[in-house]
């Protein structure tokens, strides 16, 4: 059983910044598991990107008929919460095209492109120069 719902064609992808999200949608009772590690917990138990990843499950009205199950690497959590919300609601488009149009006026197919600016030799970051000294 397990096997079945590993497999590529049921994985949702979802990038944001450093971040990258694999999301898999198992029929159940709820429950978020972020890298084998309860979603609360992994989420320091912050509400804001929990609200964030149910997002798009809430707008359907289906929040207690799936679990959410991601492996998710790199970025930080607000990058990984987001990457986690685009490939939920990826998902949820690939099992049923109907859901489409009811998720992309709220943006949640909608992938975040911007990315860190790189830095530029003879400056300290991107943008941020030395010190400027007129005598």
């Amino acid at each position: 059983m397990a096997e079945l719902i590993f497999q590529k064609n049921n994985i949702g992808l979802g990038k944001r910044k450093e971040a990258i999200a694999r999301v898999f949608l198992i029929p159940g009772e709820g429950n978020l598991i972020i890298n084998k590690v309860s979603g609360n917990k992994y989420l320091q138990y912050n509400d804001t990107y929990l609200g964030m990843i149910w997002a798009p499950l809430k707008a359907l009205n289906l929040e207690k008929q799936f679990d959410i199950v991601t492996l998710v690497q790199g970025g930080g959590l607000t990058g990984q919460a987001q990457s986690i919300q685009l490939g939920v609601a990826r998902q949820l488009c690939r099992m049923d095209e109907q859901n489409r149009p009811i998720l992309k006026p709220y943006g949640f197919l909608t992938r975040d492109s911007r990315i860190k600016e790189r830095k530029k030799y003879g400056l300290r970051k991107a943008r941020k120069a030395p010190q400027y000294s007129k005598r």
